[in-house]
């Protein structure tokens, strides 16, 4: 019986990456596949060749060769790829773009925006994950309509990982899936650490266009465990109108531009920019002032990528759990959403064009 190359390749898709959770062809980690005879060779290529599962990868795919071709013998060359790609190995290679979604201050809608922008992004076509790293005050769960619900936990190579919610089409994970709903969240810098780095290193995310993290205000640990963990493609940073927002928006957004992180600016979001009653669609009424959005989008030498109204069913749909981009009772607000995801898609598209990929930000 003569050993078919497209066979093997196909054996190989049932071995699972322990880093990532997707196959190897997948990876594209196998390299330099040649079949003579009942001899079966290739290239693994992984992150290190310190790389703890070197052991159970080799075992792993000679046992699915074998088990369709007894007779193979099966040699499988590990090779490192440090020399090629030099610095902290990213966790979640197989995501192709990760956008933070920040703000300066609380209570500006940050986390509203950032739902909205990964269901956008999600009804443009593209695949979208969402991870909920605001711990001490984690809302995505109520958003989604996931309360209550707990992630499923799954072995690869006997290491436990988690595989995240799913919610109108997206993954999702957040310390509200972990914790009771009424339990306070008391951590300090370390475990607030090692959390955010299982929620990408401990976690089956699938491959995805986009993963959208929903940060916490300020400039804190949690927002300098995500850059030392993980390459951000861009920020997007979440204000109102008003003066005092701008204020501490400004230095969010200074943070990304500091010489040491260098994580570009995609662009700002004016939340709550006027008030519009839902019997009065054409009046707007500025409550919070006006030119907030506008300044720190110059300041930051972007674009201001939209101006969300404060309407009352923004907040009704964010209690219901079912998003206002997905409801179709209120056009201004849907239109709202769904132009900054496509601003969002123009903008990466474009930052990928002109600039390198970020690093991960070594700790020295």
């Amino acid at each position: 019986m003569s050993i078919e190359t497209s066979k093997v390749v196909k054996a190989l898709t049932q071995v699972t990456d322990p880093n990532t959770g997707q196959d190897l062809i997948s990876m594209n980690m196998v390299r330099d596949l040649q079949v003579e005879g009942n001899n079966v060779s290739f290239t693994l290529e992984l992150p290190s060749l310190n790389n703890e599962y070197k052991t159970d990868l080799n075992f792993a795919c000679q046992a699915a060769i074998k088990a369709l071709y007894p007779e193979a013998n099966v040699h499988v060359h590990m090779m490192g790829r440090n020399a090629e790609a030099p610095g902290p190995e990213n966790a979640l290679p197989h995501v192709k773009n990760i956008i933070a979604v920040a703000s300066g201050k609380g209570g500006v809608g940050k986390s509203t925006v950032a739902v909205n922008l990964a269901l956008g992004l999600h009804m443009l076509g593209a695949k979208v994950g969402l991870v909920d790293a605001d711990l001490y005050g984690p809302s995505i769960p109520t958003m989604l309509g996931l309360q209550g619900q707990r992630p499923q936990i799954q072995s690869v190579y006997n290491q436990p990982k988690m595989v995240p919610l799913e919610a109108y089409g997206i993954p999702v994970i957040s310390i509200g899936f972990i914790i009771e709903p009424e339990q306070a969240v008391v951590l300090r810098g370390p475990r607030l650490a090692g959390i955010i780095k299982q929620f990408f290193q401990d976690t089956l995310w699938p491959a995805l266009d986009f993963l959208i993290v929903d940060l916490p205000p300020g400039t804190g640990d949690i927002q300098l465990t995500l850059v030392q963990t993980v390459p951000v493609t861009g920020a997007v940073i979440v204000t109102t109108p008003q003066e005092v927002a701008v204020v501490d928006a400004v230095k969010a957004m200074n943070m990304f531009l500091l010489p040491s992180v260098q994580v570009p600016i995609l662009g700002v979001v004016e939340n709550m920019a006027w008030f519009t009653p839902k019997e009065l669609p054409d009046n707007k009424y500025f409550i919070f002032g006006q030119g907030g959005g506008h300044k720190l989008a110059e300041m930051s030498e972007s674009m201001l990528l939209g101006q969300v109204p404060l309407v009352q069913g923004i907040r009704e749909a964010g209690d219901s759990g079912k998003p206002a981009i997905l409801r179709d009772d209120d056009p201004i607000t849907k239109e709202a959403f769904l132009k900054l995801a496509q601003l969002v898609l123009r903008q990466v598209h474009l930052r990928n064009e002109k600039l390198e990929p970020t690093r991960i930000v070594e700790v020295k």
